[in-house]
């Protein structure tokens, strides 16, 4: 009998670390908080303080919900994961001198990373914040009811979003229902920043994406798609519903340049590009189209629609071209809607 006693009394002392949960696991949902500590466990009723602290406690594919409203902190994403404020206040990350968010799965090539209802601010002039949200490396990133602004930092930073992939693999930029503003520096040219650039690395990756139901304004270039120095690959894809406004350069740019090899293909449905200093809509390279449709470009201080270097711009003579100071019409593709 008191050999039976003394196994279930050992049983008993062990049987408390036999349910606790290691310290190293992570959940699948975490939650954050004005209020928070990084040294919690990240659950609903002990949150953390900040996305950094979350993440390292949040298993890849899991979502970091906020509580309530706070600033909470830039933050480098190396796995999947979702980073959302559903509507409890203002979720905010305000950065200085680097990026908000840096998504970087360099290890796992299927990672996709949502960033949903967040506010991503660079700070007042001279901050020199990098870019918003800034992709490297993954599969897909998608961008939705999000604020990006003020990240003016030096060439070649100063965007809103900067999604340039450096792997081959098909990857994929998913933008809806954001307003990003007064990004890049003063004045005009490439390379010094704007709303939304995205950019194909100088190997072959074939890149997708979608901007919708998005208002891009008072920016240094609005929406940019750049290939320029790549090799093959492939850029395709849609604009729709998305106003580009008050732009200090370009409102849209699709350039590969001379000898440019990589085949890009862009609609421009039912969106504005209004009001920019230089051409309201470019396609530079010999690869490049521009499909316009149900869209309006007018207000630009040079040219309405410019080609150059064999690019071409399809009208499907439901547009709107005028207004500008050179309205351009003849380098248009008339095309009959079908």
């Amino acid at each position: 009998m008191k050999k039976f006693a003394m196994v279930v009394g050992l049983f008993a002392l062990a049987l408390p670390s036999l349910l606790t949960t290691p310290a190293s696991a992570q959940a699948t949902r975490t939650w954050i908080s004005g209020v928070g500590d990084d040294a919690n466990p990240c659950s609903r009723t002990a949150p953390c303080k900040t996305f950094p602290g979350a993440i390292a406690k949040t298993a890849p594919g899991g979502e970091i919900d906020t509580l309530d409203p706070g600033g909470f902190g830039a933050v480098t994403v190396t796995k999947a994961i979702t980073m959302a404020d559903e509507g409890v206040g203002e979720g905010g990350i305000l950065v200085a001198g680097t990026n908000g968010i840096t998504v970087n799965c360099s290890t796992d090539p299927n990672c996709v990373v949502i960033v949903r209802g967040l506010v991503i601010d660079g700070g007042p002039i001279g901050s020199n914040s990098l870019s918003g949200i800034r992709f490297v490396a993954g599969k897909t990133l998608e961008v939705e009811h999000t604020t990006i602004r003020n990240f003016n930092g030096g060439s070649p930073n100063g965007y809103g979003i900067w999604f340039n992939p450096s792997a081959s693999q098909l990857t994929e930029l998913d933008v809806n229902d954001c307003t990003i503003t007064s990004n890049g520096q003063a004045g005009g040219g490439v390379g010094i920043g704007g709303g939304i650039e995205i950019q194909q690395s100088l190997g072959t990756p074939n890149i997708r994406f979608s901007i919708k139901n998005t208002q891009v304004y008072n920016n240094t270039n609005g929406i940019r798609i750049d290939a320029q120095g790549a090799t093959g690959g492939s850029v395709n894809g849609v604009i729709t519903n998305t106003v580009i406004d008050q732009t200090a350069n370009h409102g849209l740019a699709l350039n590969t340049g001379v000898g440019g090899t990589t085949k890009m293909n862009v609609v421009f449905d039912r969106s504005q590009s209004v009001n920019s200093t230089g051409d309201g809509a470019v396609a530079n390279g010999p690869q490049v189209t521009l499909q316009l449709t149900n869209s309006v470009i007018t207000g630009s201080s040079n040219l309405g629609v410019q080609v150059a270097n064999s690019g071409v711009i399809d009208s499907y003579k439901n547009n709107i071209i005028s207004g500008n100071n050179n309205d351009n019409l003849a380098v248009l593709t008339l095309v009959n809607p079908t």
